[in-house]
């Protein structure tokens, strides 16, 4: 489906190395803040306490919400879980104060605006907890990165599989630049979402990529930075459809779905919006620069055939 067709090719690749410079100097930006701000991690990943409370009706979570910030808490977490009426509380750790401590001193708090309030349980969640989840997380992000690559080797060729892994990392980096520079809270939610992105922005290079290959079994008399202009511009319409369509239902989370899902979808949106770019400006620039040829996808024949004589774009300088 189009909702419009580009008759003209867009010179994409004669503003790579402009583009590449902006990647490189952006990427450069969030590796610094990673090292110098480093990641606000959330409780899982720091230890703290937990608790899961049980109302006798719906709870209003915001009301939890406010009523535990008032108490002097930072970085708390509330949110529903199994039923309507059951919430978990996650309170950070603090110098001096036990778990029992911290926990009475909640529900003194949350029985003062609903005394039907139960304590279902209570629980300290230790930094080797913390320590062990980042590290399943890294391994995970390991796997994905690395599966990606052994995809794209078998399907089109290595200079594609380091190309998109490469944009991918961009991608994944600046996230985490962004959250490190204005220390927003780094939660399992959030590894979610980098992971989504991962997956995410992969599939619009695999689609440009396949259209680069298809380009090239078609249009004989094109040069390589001519093929990518054209496979680029052929799917503008895909990718605004995809992406804005995907766009639009993060926005909804990321305005309406509350703390619990703000920092997953804003995630989401920016790992989204470089995702477009890097696929455009970084994977098929960075392709071009490995030195991607026909030949690299399609293997010489002895019949060569000519072009499609009916191609409006065979043999067009761009």
């Amino acid at each position: 489906m189009e909702f419009f067709k580009i008759r003209k090719d867009i010179p994409f690749m004669r503003h790579a190395l402009i583009f590449n410079v902006i990647s490189f100097t952006t990427f450069a930006l969030a590796v610094f803040f990673l090292f110098s701000r480093g990641l606000h991690l959330s409780v899982e990943f720091t230890g703290g306490t937990v608790m899961e409370v049980s109302y006798s009706q719906p709870a209003d979570v915001e009301k939890v919400r406010g009523t535990v910030s008032s108490l002097g808490f930072t970085d708390v977490q509330v949110q529903n879980f199994g039923t309507a009426r059951d919430v978990m509380i996650r309170l950070p750790a603090q110098k001096g104060v036990t778990t029992a401590q911290q926990s009475e001193k909640v529900m003194t708090a949350l029985k003062a605006t609903d005394p039907q309030i139960v304590l279902r349980r209570t629980e300290f969640v230790g930094p080797q907890v913390g320590e062990e989840l980042a590290h399943d997380g890294l391994k995970a992000l390991a796997m994905v990165v690395i599966g990606i690559m052994i995809y794209l080797a078998l399907r089109f060729e290595w200079k594609y599989a380091v190309a998109a892994i490469i944009a991918n990392l961009h991608d994944v980096v600046i996230i985490l630049g962004f959250f490190a520079y204005f220390q927003w809270e780094f939660s399992l939610s959030v590894l979610a979402a980098v992971l989504a992105v991962l997956g995410y922005s992969v599939n619009e290079s695999v689609v440009i990529f396949d259209r680069i290959r298809e380009n090239f079994r078609r249009y004989r008399k094109m040069n390589t930075t001519q093929i990518i202009d054209n496979a680029i511009t052929s799917t503008i319409s895909r990718t605004i459809i995809t992406h804005g369509s995907t766009q639009v239902m993060v926005l909804s989370m990321l305005l309406f779905g509350g703390p619990t899902l703000f920092y997953f979808s804003l995630a989401l949106t920016i790992g989204i919006c470089f995702g477009i770019y890097s696929s455009v400006f970084v994977a098929a620039a960075l392709a071009m620069w490995l030195g991607i040829k026909r030949e690299d996808l399609i293997k010489p024949s002895s019949n060569k055939k000519d072009e499609d004589p009916n191609d409006p774009n065979a043999g067009a300088m761009v």
